[in-house]
């Protein structure tokens, strides 16, 4: 297990950002999609939780095989997605990820939002129990950002919104810009296989710091495309753009259900802290083996020959059993230090 905590800091109030959250991750969803690849939106329902009151639930499945690093191909079936399961009470949200066909792999993340600079360290004290964390910082305008995702419109250190009058972003930004606000995760990584344990998470670390750093980065610089949004028109456009995100990646008719009326508490269970997602240990439908299906044979169990011709057969010519030699060895897996691809989050 990998424990880290991140403080991504915007120059947003908690307030203003319980709408950029939404219409972020809706666009962000949609511009990562493309058919056979990105993030179907399965269930979008109002939940009511004893604990942490009236919020949202969200599954997803996030398709993304061809943006797994080689030496993970080599793996993993082509029909690969990973299911996200999100509980937003805002502001305070849980979100886990699962994989069917990897039980022994998940990410839970837990997330706060506060007005101020990133400089709670007590934020987490109930959550952690004395765990140890590593901190990490986020600028969301200074940061590094993979290449592929570099869009001059949302270069930070030269936005400006037109609506707000905020930015651009100089150097040490947080100590003089307002507002600020600060999103803090703490990010659980586990996968628990022998001999890859430590490589897996910490690439899958890399990669939910990636994504973390282009969707707060995207939150602001779409500021004045969602600025003057209500609730009302922010669920709406939600439920707009997930619709054609499932289209785009080819669920059709669209899978999406938004409701109305809140789920109770006793239809997602989880522990009594927040709820989670029970782990699943059962492969996909499309990879398991129908039990009843004959094996096949690759030669006959026995061998009748007729009676020879007096003629002496020649030397040498006993004949053995087939060995049936049809089995599968494992490739090695390609080095790591290919090009690694973002997945998405939330």
């Amino acid at each position: 297990m990998l424990l880290k905590e991140y403080r991504i800091c915007m120059p947003l109030t908690v307030e203003e950002y319980r709408i950029g959250q939404l219409y972020m991750i809706s666009k962000h969803s949609h511009e990562q999609s493309d058919r056979g690849e990105g993030v179907e939106v399965v269930q979008n329902e109002p939940y009511e939780d004893p604990e942490h009151g009236q919020g949202q639930f969200t599954e997803k499945r996030v398709y993304l095989n061809s943006k797994l690093p080689s030496w993970a191909r080599a793996v993993v079936p082509k029909i690969f997605y990973v299911t996200e399961k999100a509980w937003n009470y805002y502001p305070y949200t849980i979100t886990e990820y699962t994989c069917s066909f990897l039980p022994k792999f998940s990410i839970h993340i837990e997330t706060k939002y506060e007005d101020n600079k990133g400089c709670n360290d007590n934020i987490f004290d109930t959550e952690l129990k004395d765990q140890e964390r590593e901190v990490c910082f986020v600028d969301i305008a200074y940061d590094e950002i993979p290449e592929r995702y570099y869009k001059e419109s949302e270069d930070l250190r030269y936005f400006k919104s037109d609506k707000t009058s905020r930015g651009i972003l100089q150097e040490g930004w947080r100590d003089t810009q307002e507002p600020v606000m600060c999103s803090y995760k703490l990010v659980t990584v586990k996968f628990e296989v022998w001999g890859l344990q430590t490589r897996v998470e910490q690439y899958v670390h890399k990669v939910v710091r990636d994504v973390l750093l282009l969707g707060h980065r995207q939150a602001f610089a779409w500021v004045d495309e969602w600025i003057d949004m209500t609730m009302d028109e922010v669920r709406e456009f939600e439920r707009t753009i997930q619709e054609a995100t499932n289209q785009k990646i080819g669920i059709f008719p669209p899978s999406i259900s938004i409701s109305e009326t809140p789920l109770s508490s006793c239809s997602l269970t989880g522990p009594a802290s927040a709820p989670t997602t029970p782990m699943c240990t059962d492969a996909p439908e499309s990879l398991s083996v129908t039990k009843d299906r004959p094996r096949k044979k690759s030669a006959p169990e026995t061998l009748t020959l007729t009676d020879p011709a007096p003629s002496r057969a020649p030397q040498g010519s006993n004949l053995s059993p087939l060995v049936d030699s049809n089995h599968l060895e494992p490739s090695t897996p390609p080095s790591s230090s290919s090009d690694v691809a973002e997945t998405d989050e939330q």
